[in-house]
């Protein structure tokens, strides 16, 4: 399936892609060779096949919770550019809390 250049400067508008006229081209052939590709895909029989979401089984690597020693509040705040008696204070992030901002 050759796609035209309109539905490629289609898929660009819907993807949010500037493209150049040279690269127009070259995605026409590439998309189409993509889509040649799943064509093939769709004639595979795949009867019997249990949809996959992963085709190999996943599995966290965790570590057990190990209590270790850790940094005091003064520790902490010794390095803080600004405080705010044992809090770190720092600039809102959000426009709506603006209010709160240093």
């Amino acid at each position: 399936m050759k796609l035209s250049r309109e539905e490629v400067l289609h898929i660009a508008i819907l993807a949010r892609v500037g493209v150049t006229d040279e690269e127009v081209d070259r995605l026409s052939e590439q998309l189409s060779n993509i889509l040649e590709n799943f064509g093939a895909l769709q004639q595979v029989d795949t009867t019997g096949v249990p949809p996959t979401a992963q085709s190999i089984a996943l599995q966290n690597v965790l570590r057990d919770d190990a209590v270790a020693p850790s940094l005091t509040t003064k520790e902490v705040l010794a390095n803080a550019p600004q405080r705010e008696e044992d809090f770190i204070r720092v600039r809102a992030v959000l426009e709506q809390y603006s209010q709160y901002a240093l």
